[in-house]
């Protein structure tokens, strides 16, 4: 799934592109597209049509347009393969269309979605910590690119967690965003196995592990994100390529940048887990009382 990165250089492509438009019609070509808004496809078009695309916004990977005089948020989740395309209404529809909005700048704002995983739903928006949210989205917490992230805050909330540190920094509610590729990467470069119990971390650690965290997906930003596949693109339907900078993720028995070992793959939570052997050992098990 799209992470930090990733969705934000589609937030950003929104923002440049369809932010101001009115919205003139709307066609929902496949009812999975919408069923998280549960009053329906008449609903969604009810309340879209007419409305203006005020904002982009984001938080962690979660995705919103503001819409402009209701004061809602049209929340994307992109699932696997949802694509957000803005086209001229003279290019063929793509073969995954889901749901299209004819916006009076004359494009077309096109979601697109192979795997049907994800879809769109309206929530009214609603104040936390004086941040503006849709109601769906209000228990995320920050995430580590947001100016008001407070790191001593998670650091703290770690510290308290008696569960493997990567299970921890992949909970969203703890700090969103991290998905399992930049949790892989943070953790190398922190060289924190992501088997360590978060409690058993020094406060130091954690202030590395969440800045790397910062650092790893500012990087990928600035490369478009990381795409594996064609199902991930920016509004242009253009891939990023920070998978060319990847240190562990996907590099099963290549060596470590920095010391040379083939990185190692391991089972976590139903998904593959990358790291270095000798920079990131395995936490010994603990003794049994």
């Amino acid at each position: 799934m799209p992470e930090l990165p990733e969705v934000e250089v589609v937030r950003r492509g929104l923002q440049s592109h369809a932010v101001g438009a009115a919205i003139e019609a709307v066609e929902v070509l496949h009812p999975r597209a919408i069923r998280r808004h549960i009053l329906g496809s008449d609903d969604l078009i009810g309340q879209l049509t007419g409305q203006t695309i005020a904002s982009a916004e984001r938080r962690g990977k979660y995705l919103w347009l503001v819409l402009e005089p209701a004061g809602v948020g049209l929340v994307v989740h992109l699932g696997m393969s949802g694509q957000m395309l803005v086209q001229p209404p003279t290019v063929d529809w793509e073969k995954h269309l889901r749901i299209r909005l004819a916006l009076d700048s004359g494009a077309d704002l096109r979601f697109v979605d192979q795997r049907t995983f994800g879809g769109w739903s309206i929530s009214p928006l609603v104040e936390v910590d004086g941040t503006m949210l849709p109601e769906s989205v209000a228990h995320i917490a920050r995430d580590p690119m947001d100016a008001a992230f407070d790191l001593e805050s998670v650091v703290k909330v770690l510290r308290g967690k008696h569960t493997e540190i990567k299970r921890a920094i992949l909970d969203q509610t703890v700090v969103s965003g991290i998905g399992n590729i930049y949790a892989d990467e943070s953790l190398w470069r922190a060289k924190i196995h992501g088997n360590r119990i978060a409690e058993t971390l020094t406060r130091p650690k954690l202030r590395e592990l969440l800045t790397a965290a910062h650092s790893v997906m500012g990087e990928a930003l600035d490369q478009g994100g990381t795409s594996f596949d064609a199902l991930y693109v920016n509004v242009n339907g253009e891939s990023g390529y920070f998978d060319r900078s990847l240190s562990a993720y996907g590099q099963e028995n290549l060596p470590c940048p920095r010391c040379g070992a083939p990185i190692k793959r391991e089972k976590f939570m139903n998904r593959s887990s990358f790291s270095c052997p000798r920079c990131q050992p395995t936490p010994r098990a603990r003794r049994i009382a």
